[in-house]
């Protein structure tokens, strides 16, 4: 009833939105027919070390929230600190947008022009430290044993590590796209 009511309603409203407001695309610059060349970079420049520099400086300034957030949810412990708790997502937020921008530019200064996928995997990357801390917290910290127990946090604690990974990564993406929108902005083409 639930779905039907709720649901299916707003699916079809967002779906009648999303078709009445579309927008032509506007690339951050203009662009060429023939691609140009990437010189090759130092490893690491790649993608990989990129990423775990790129998840760990996020996920260092949530750890320790984490252990509340997790014995809140899995020790069956009450979390009352819902301000400090807002305070380091949006510290989450403004750490994993700068940092991002920061990869973008080294990225777009040694002339690979290649940053779309990558600004997103490099935001997003918090979501794989978030999953290695929640292996940490089942074999170090928490009293869960059994197989239905294993599966099911780990089956809750993948989903959520993907949505942050999505989140963090949709905040990479828009973050370095307005910052190379701006820095391209600012350059005359002839």
């Amino acid at each position: 009833v639930i779905w039907a009511l709720v649901t299916l309603p707003l699916t079809v409203l967002g779906g009648i939105a999303g078709k009445n407001s579309k927008a032509d695309f506007q690339a951050p610059t203009r662009a060429n027919r023939y691609p140009r060349e990437v010189p090759p970079l130092p490893w690491y420049r790649s993608t990989v070390p990129q990423m775990l520099m790129a998840g760990f400086l996020p996920f260092s300034a949530i750890y320790i929230e984490l252990y509340y957030i997790f014995a809140s949810v899995w020790g069956h412990k009450v979390y009352t600190i819902y301000s400090i708790l807002f305070i380091v997502f949006v510290i989450l937020i403004i750490v994993t947008a700068f940092i991002t921008i920061a990869l973008t530019y080294f990225q777009l200064a040694s002339e690979d022009h290649r940053w779309w996928w990558r600004s997103i995997f490099c935001g997003g990357s918090t979501g794989f430290f978030i999953l290695g801390y929640c292996f940490y917290y089942f074999f170090a910290r928490s009293e869960m044993k059994g197989f239905m127990q294993t599966c099911f946090y780990f089956g809750y604690m993948g989903l959520a590590c993907y949505v942050f990974f999505l989140m963090l990564g949709m905040v990479g993406f828009r973050a370095s796209l307005l910052f190379v929108r701006s820095i391209y902005r600012a350059i005359k083409c002839d």
